[in-house]
């Protein structure tokens, strides 16, 4: 594990506009940006001269503007079925509705999308979706034993993980996505430090297994959980010949981080992805997100596939939606900082940015006088084959 320890963010003896511009003065030291109000000028790390105002633009966004064909991306597309949870399909289903959608992926991200672990039942689902052109990646939950999100459904954390990889060997598919829990185990004795090394500990309890399946333990940043640069460590200190990260842009903004910062960081270790986008915006206590379809949010996706493709173009692109509701981050209370004591001034001076270009939206509600259960259905389906149309239409990606 990385010892050194950057300094907490004090935020006790700051007002909220002091705090804002020690964030953002933070710039200076990591890109050579200077700020004068809402207006920057600076270098950029490829010694490019920029001029820009109310945030950062960033690198690679600026092309093809006479163009309405986006550039082709070759990566695979797919969606991960949490996207779709409220129709409670079983795998079956799921590929169906792949094969519906023409994608080339398709994450399975918890072992109860599948009606049987037997062995013959999960090799007849790998035949069925490679008839259908489709890749499969499979996942499953917590395998940090002292996490607050932990269950024993599988048995110990050890058994669970070894459960899960036997599974994605009999899927075909070479990753099994696991998490380590949630925001909330940043407030557990030891702090999200001692999660990190739980999770280590039963990651290397199972490395042979994983060796000798030819199936990589891929540890998701999910739900406030850890930084990209926590993961990052975590994924060092277990092993990175056989750990490395499912990406997630929409919690990367649950931990105060631009979704292009944690990919730069994490896109080195990607083995699987769940992306969605955010909007995001200023508000009474700090910030607030609300995940939205592919194109509906405040990202640049112009310019995260065009660093996506060169960190990781090997990695299938699954889109997770999530839509409609609110999480404010009270960043301008001292108290949210007591679970982040090694807190870095330069992933919140990239993130700020974005919020103060956006604007407030109201939560999604179903409409007066539907059933909710049924609109629930209906907006999960509209916002994926959105998404996966947006990523299509307007970013060019597919193989």
């Amino acid at each position: 594990m990385n010892s050194r320890a950057p300094s907490p963010i004090d935020t006790g003896s700051l007002s909220r506009r002091r705090f804002t511009a020690s964030a953002l003065s933070a710039i200076a030291g990591w890109t050579g940006v200077s700020w004068t109000g809402a207006d920057w000028t600076g270098t950029s790390r490829t010694g490019t001269s920029r001029t820009g105002t109310g945030g950062l633009v960033r690198q690679g966004i600026a092309r093809g503007d006479d163009d309405p064909r986006p550039r082709r991306r070759n990566l695979k597309l797919g969606y991960d079925n949490f996207a779709v949870r409220a129709m409670g399909w079983k795998a079956p289903a799921l590929i169906e509705y792949a094969a519906k959608l023409k994608t080339d992926s398709l994450f399975i991200s918890d072992l109860d999308a599948f009606e049987s672990l037997e062995t013959p039942y999960l090799q007849s689902l790998r035949a069925k979706a490679a008839d259908r052109g489709l890749q499969i990646h499979v996942g499953t939950w917590s395998i940090c034993p002292t996490s607050t999100t932990f269950r024993k459904t599988w048995g110990t954390a050890e058994e669970h993980l070894a459960l899960g990889l036997r599974v994605a060997k009999d899927l075909g598919s070479p990753v099994l996505r696991v998490i380590l829990g949630n925001g909330g185990d940043r407030a557990t004795p030891g702090g999200i430090e001692a999660r990190i090394a739980d999770t280590v500990k039963v990651c290397r309890a199972c490395r042979s297994q994983s060796l000798d399946l030819g199936v990589k333990i891929a540890v998701e940043n999910h739900a406030g959980d850890m930084q990209a640069w926590e993961l990052v460590e975590l994924i060092e200190a277990a092993g990175k010949d056989f750990v490395g990260a499912n990406i997630d842009s929409g919690n990367a903004v649950w931990t105060f981080e631009d979704p292009l910062a944690n990919l730069e960081q994490l896109g080195p270790y990607a083995l699987t992805t769940s992306l969605r986008d955010s909007a995001i915006w200023e508000s009474e206590k700090g910030v607030t997100v609300q995940w939205t379809a592919m194109g509906d949010g405040s990202i640049d996706w112009n310019a995260y596939f065009d660093t996506f493709e060169k960190l990781c173009p090997n990695v299938p692109v699954h889109i997770e939606t999530i839509s409609g509701f609110n999480r404010e981050l009270p960043l301008w209370t001292p108290d949210y900082w007591k679970n982040w004591p090694r807190a870095r001034a330069r992933d919140l001076a990239r993130f700020l940015p974005i919020a103060r270009r956006g604007q407030p939206r109201p939560a999604w509600a179903p409409p007066a006088g539907t059933d909710r259960k049924e609109a629930e259905r209906q907006y999960q389906l509209d916002q994926i084959e959105r998404s996966l149309s947006f990523c299509r239409e307007k970013l060019g990606i597919r193989p």
